[in-house]
C-alpha cells in the first residue's frame, strides 16, 4: 500500500475504534449524554425492551466493535461500524427530532466506511492506480 496511506488509515482506526468503544461503555454512565432520549418510540414499542436495555445492549455491541476495530479485525469491524450507524441515523430520523445527531452519524459511517477500504488496501498490499 503506498506509505501516505498510513496516517489517515491509523488516525480513522483509532479515532473510528476509540468513538465506538467509548461512546458504548458511556451507555452503562451516560456521562457525555442521557443516551435514553435518542430511543426511537418505534424501537421501543417493536422490541418490548426499555429504552435503558436497548442503550445497554447497544453499548455491547459498540465496546465489541471498537475493540475489534482496534484489533486485527479492523476491516470487518468498520463494515459493521458502518451498517450499525446509518441504523442508528435512521433510528433518529424515526423520533422526528435529532436530525443533526443523524447527520453527524451519517459521517461518522462515511470515516468507518472509507477505514474499511483501507483495511482492504493494506491487506492486499496493493498499490493505489496512477491518475
Amino acid at each position: 500500500m503506498d506509505s501516505r496511506l498510513n496516517a489517515p488509515f491509523w488516525a480513522l482506526r483509532i479515532a473510528i475504534g476509540a468513538m465506538a468503544f467509548l461512546a458504548g461503555l458511556d451507555k452503562f454512565f451516560n456521562l457525555l449524554v442521557d443516551w435514553e432520549k435518542y430511543v426511537s418510540p418505534l424501537l421501543t414499542k417493536t422490541t418490548h425492551l426499555s429504552p435503558e436495555a436497548l442503550m445497554h445492549a447497544a453499548g455491547v455491541i459498540e465496546m465489541i466493535a471498537g475493540i475489534a476495530v482496534l484489533s486485527g479485525l479492523t476491516r470487518i469491524a468498520a463494515y459493521i461500524v458502518t451498517a450499525w450507524l446509518v441504523l442508528i441515523a435512521l433510528g433518529l430520523l424515526t423520533t422526528g427530532q435529532y436530525f443533526d445527531v443523524a447527520v453527524r452519524d451519517l459521517v461518522i459511517a462515511v470515516g468507518a466506511f472509507t477505514l474499511a477500504r483501507l483495511a482492504e488496501v493494506r491487506a492486499s498490499g496493493a498499490r493505489p492506480a496512477a491518475r
